[in-house]
């Protein structure tokens, strides 16, 4: 397992393991499962109405609390100051900690304009002590800029849609102007289309390798923090087996030409 340190000095696996759409009962074998091949990272949010279940794997599996890097997600109908402190005091106990890794706010939602509040809310947090690190999630260039200005917090993470038919090239550039941590959500385009790519295909074929592992490579490569999906043993730990390979600079290269900047979710901008 790779990890990269963030602005704020605190070690966040590279590779961790996502749970969108996951249901409730699905939630606690997959992540028991996940935490049993190795992965010490786990994705949720208030939105994805599995954090109980999370924290119900987490408390069978045995795992030491300090080896875990726990994330969830505030959602947009909890923005506001003293909303988001409510809404964090309910996630921590569906989760049963005492203390969370990693708390983003989910959407910038900018038509209800809340997310400066909202940050700050999250800066409270972060300096009593209740969260390790703090950030934030689908921001564009000018959320970022917008909350940086305002409070003089930076994010430790900003966790976007990103593959390689949308590479957020600019946004990287930012991000790392910021020291910003980018976190990949959807990683593999949701499958299909892009894992079939003939250049994919070939690379896979190349290092005797899944379309999905070279994807997932590639994006460790480039520095993402990268969280995968699944429900299916042999997919977990197939999505675990991305450190002892390395793709070489054609193979960057040639994955580099599939951008399309075509979402599979929603523009940042619009979503509220």
């Amino acid at each position: 397992m790779t990890t990269i340190k963030l602005n704020n000095g605190v070690t966040m696996p590279q590779l961790g393991f996502g749970v969108f759409q996951v249901s409730t009962e699905d939630t606690v074998n997959a992540v028991g499962e996940a935490l049993r091949v190795g992965y010490r990272s786990v994705d949720t949010a208030a939105a994805y109405g599995n954090e109980e279940s999370v924290g119900r794997a987490v408390a069978d599996s045995g795992v030491p609390r300090d080896e875990l890097f726990i994330t969830t997600k505030l959602w947009n109908t909890d923005q506001g100051y003293d909303e988001a402190l409510r809404a964090f005091d309910t996630s921590l106990r569906k989760l049963g900690l005492e203390q969370l890794d990693l708390y983003l706010i989910h959407w910038p939602a900018p038509a209800r304009d809340q997310y400066v509040d909202t940050w700050r809310a999250l800066g409270r947090l972060y300096e009593d002590g209740r969260v390790r690190a703090i950030g934030v999630s689908n921001f564009q260039v000018p959320h970022l800029e917008r909350v940086i200005e305002a409070t003089g917090v930076t994010p430790a993470v900003n966790q976007v849609e990103l593959h390689p038919r949308l590479q957020q090239a600019e946004l990287r550039r930012v991000h790392a102007e910021h020291g910003i941590a980018t976190e990949a959500w959807s990683p593999l385009a949701q499958g299909g289309e892009l894992l079939g790519d003939e250049v994919i295909r070939d690379i896979a074929a190349k290092h005797g390798r899944t379309p999905a592992q070279v994807v997932l490579r590639w994006h460790l490569q480039l520095g993402n923090v990268v969280i995968p999906k699944s429900v299916t043993p042999s997919r977990i730990a197939e999505n675990f087996a991305v450190f002892d390979f390395e793709l070489g600079q054609d193979d960057l290269s040639r994955i580099a030409g599939l951008e399309t900047g075509e979402r599979v979710g929603p523009n940042p901008d619009e979503f509220n």
